[in-house]
């Protein structure tokens, strides 16, 4: 089975000559797992955390460290792996039996107002970018608690922002991003937005889930929702999540959103293993999500939708 993965904090996470390379290593994810589990595509998250409240000068250096991830998971191509900037490039990849990686940024506050930033990310290759993180910044405020937070929308920049990823080809992640920034997004998109790694609110009553409305206005939008591993985002029942809390989720964002609307988050190495569903490891494990999703009664068609096939259209759909 061929899949891509929205979302993973691997580059993040990789202390190299520690955890090893991007190559091989010790957490979830890395190129010679991928290309034994039959992955097609990676989406590698190029993650800061610069702290709530940041001075500009820590959100400078926060961008720093982004184009240096940028720049190690670049270096890193070779033979079996390259970093993709096109569908055709990454249909071609698949052709030669390659292994695609797709670099986005999550923490737009990076840009600290400055527009021409987003240009050089893109020029670098980042084809996604994940709006907000867990602090308020330039482009408008995350999930929270708190219903004020909440309702913020985007702000006059966050707006330009996402009319500037429209232009560029530059998918639109809202995942973290609060609700009234999600219903911004659809609002201010001419094109499919994505949540890389959002699960269903009402299985899991997260703020950093979707509401049934979000998942049926992502749906309408053409977007794609990627489901997240995270136990804490699949069960609200303070235990270690599992398959079927997986697939649970999946089935149910089918019937709000529709089939064509699901995908994979995983957020592999963005939270600790034992956080991961039983039976859950890494990437050699996807095999048994399969397994399971047949178990429940999803058919051939829509596994493939959404282990492949709903990314790959809303990458066409939106890279330039």
């Amino acid at each position: 089975m061929k899949w891509i993965d929205m979302h993973c904090d691997t580059l993040s996470m990789l202390r190299e000559g520690t955890d090893g390379t991007l190559e091989e290593n010790r957490l979830c994810v890395d190129i010679r797992r991928l290309k034994q589990a039959g992955a097609a595509a990676q989406f590698f998250a190029c993650f800061v955390n610069v702290g709530k409240g940041a001075e500009k000068e820590k959100w400078n250096r926060g961008y720093e460290k982004v184009l240096s991830m940028v720049s190690r998971a670049r270096a890193a191509a070779g033979k079996d792996f390259s970093i993709t900037f096109s569908a055709e490039e990454l249909t071609r990849s698949e052709q030669k039996g390659s292994m695609a990686g797709i670099l986005t940024v999550e923490e737009g506050g990076v840009l600290n107002q400055k527009m021409e930033r987003l240009g050089e990310l893109y020029n670098r290759g980042v084809r996604l970018m994940t709006l907000t993180w867990n602090y308020e910044n330039c482009i408008g405020c995350p999930n929270s608690r708190d219903r004020n937070m909440m309702e913020k929308g985007l702000t006059p920049f966050g707006k330009e922002v996402a009319e500037q990823m429209n232009a560029l080809g530059m998918i639109i992640d809202v995942s973290h991003l609060s609700d009234g920034g999600f219903y911004d997004c659809i609002r201010q998109s001419q094109v499919p937005v994505v949540a890389s790694h959002s699960n269903a609110r009402e299985l899991c009553p997260h703020p950093r889930n979707l509401s049934d409305d979000m998942l049926r206005l992502l749906g309408e939008k053409g977007g794609v929702a990627g489901v997240n591993f995270y136990s804490s985002f699949l069960t609200d029942r303070r235990r270690r999540a599992d398959l079927e809390d997986i697939v649970r989720h999946m089935v149910y964002m089918i019937g709000r959103a529709g089939e064509d609307a699901v995908a994979l988050g995983t957020d592999f190495d963005g939270f600790d293993r034992p956080s991961l569903p039983v039976g859950m490891e890494s990437v050699l494990d996807m095999e048994k999500l399969w397994d399971q999703m047949a178990r429940a009664g999803l058919s051939p068609r829509q596994i493939e939708k959404i282990a492949y096939g709903n990314v790959m259209r809303v990458i066409r759909d939106v890279w330039k």
